[in-house]
């Protein structure tokens, strides 16, 4: 499948003065290096940590903390209505706080006045500050005013302090961006309060202390699913196997487990405190009835046969958990179809199928192999509902997938913030 070729946007990159100010630029060469025209305000603090130079070299245009330069081309106006995407990172305490009064004392400040686009603040601050109710209120009326506020990650911050409000990885903070630039109403705040709980990546199913049976799944999409669920509010734990993700999406609770059986206990344990399950992790149907405690050695007559024995169907078994009262009936369940087309039909016929199976109220279906869906950073398929509805998910990136995915989730929510 041929990715469609992606138009070259503005973006403005406001940088404010925190430590965190240096992991920016990462976030600057990602765009200009995705073609896109890029244009860095930073704050006069900012340039105290990395010099006005380093971000002209990175973006390719002037650099300017002022409303005194370029007078006649009115520069806070012309930036704030001609950019496609505002990013804010690292955005400070002082800078949000002035951002939701509306003050404009400086560059960066009154271009946010200017700006119609969508306008992401990547918060960077010791936890306390985080959590002062003065930096909290600020955060809701950002949001009210029709901003994103990711949700930051935990981890190192300053000398030995740590936890929550450590800027996110550079990465993820582009991968947020680029989803605003595909859908400006991807990350409504709309899911807080609302408890998560997602299955991400492959099992591996050992044979020996070296081999394993598995698959090519990469938990792209299930982290790409935690990453969107968390910047829309909720509380997300992700059990993750086999991965080739780059990092663990900020906000998220993350349990590692390595086979199928550990997965269903997991899932099976934690699903009583959830609202919404998301199955989307790739479980391998069958393991070795017995594991090697040695290498298998090749041997002069070739490879032993090898038996299987089925692994349980963890999503069926979280619908009859759900139906017989073991987690709450209001459990809002979503599984997914990985289907290849054959004799007996095609990949949506084998979905369908599925569904009516594992009895789930939503069943996203995939076709996969040929360089789809496995590994990849982009997704299409199909979205199935119990109620019989079929919503077609155009082909775009994973996050952007996810977040057609919680658009629908998010009306199965009983009693939920917005509902």
């Amino acid at each position: 499948m041929t990715t469609p070729t992606k138009k070259r946007r503005r973006i403005l990159i406001g940088v404010g003065g925190g430590i965190a100010a240096y992991k920016v630029c990462s976030v600057i060469r990602h765009f200009t290096e995705s073609g896109h025209d890029v244009r860095v305000v930073p704050t006069p603090a900012a340039l105290e940590f990395v010099g006005k130079a380093t971000f002209e070299a990175l973006s390719g245009n002037p650099v300017s903390t002022t409303v005194f330069d370029d007078v006649d081309e009115v520069a806070h106006v012309r930036l704030g209505q001609g950019a496609d995407l505002v990013i804010i990172a690292p955005a400070t305490a002082d800078l949000m706080a002035r951002a939701a009064q509306g003050r404009a004392d400086d560059l960066l400040t009154a271009s946010l006045l200017t700006v119609r686009c969508p306008v992401l603040f990547v918060p960077a601050m010791h936890t306390e500050m985080w959590e002062h109710p003065a930096t909290q209120a600020n955060i809701a009326t950002l949001r009210e005013h029709g901003s994103t506020v990711m949700t930051p990650a935990s981890g190192r911050l300053t000398a030995t302090d740590s936890g929550r409000g450590r800027l996110p990885d550079p990465q993820e903070i582009a991968l947020i961006g680029e989803l605003l630039l595909d859908r400006a109403d991807a990350l409504p705040y709309d899911l807080a309060g609302v408890r998560v709980l997602i299955s991400a990546g492959g099992t591996r199913e050992p044979l020996d202390p070296v081999r394993y049976l598995g698959n090519h799944s990469s938990g792209k999409q299930g982290f790409a699913l935690a990453r969107a669920a968390a910047q829309r509010g909720a509380s997300v734990t992700v059990v993750a196997g086999s991965t080739t993700d780059p990092g663990d999406p900020a906000g998220v609770h993350i349990v590692r487990i390595s086979n199928a059986q550990e997965l269903s206990e997991e899932m099976t344990k934690r699903a009583a405190d959830a609202d919404v399950v998301i199955m989307a992790a790739a479980v391998a149907d069958f393991r070795p009835v017995a594991v090697a405690d040695a290498k298998i050695k090749k041997g002069d007559q070739g490879p032993a046969p090898i038996e299987l024995t089925t692994n349980p169907d963890i999503l069926r078994g979280l619908v009859e958990a759900r139906d017989d009262g073991r987690i709450p009936s209001e459990t809002v369940i979503v599984g997914f179809a990985a289907e290849t087309g054959d004799e007996t039909g095609g990949v949506l016929d084998h979905g369908r199928a599925k569904l009516a199976r594992k009895g789930c109220d939503l069943l996203v279906v995939n076709a996969v192999g040929d360089g789809k869906a496995f590994g990849t950073e982009d997704n299409t398929g199909w979205l199935l509902s119990a109620k019989g509805d079929e919503t077609a998910l155009p082909f775009g990136s994973k996050t952007l997938m996810s977040s057609r995915i919680l658009d629908e989730v998010r009306q199965l929510v009983p009693d939920g913030p917005g509902a």
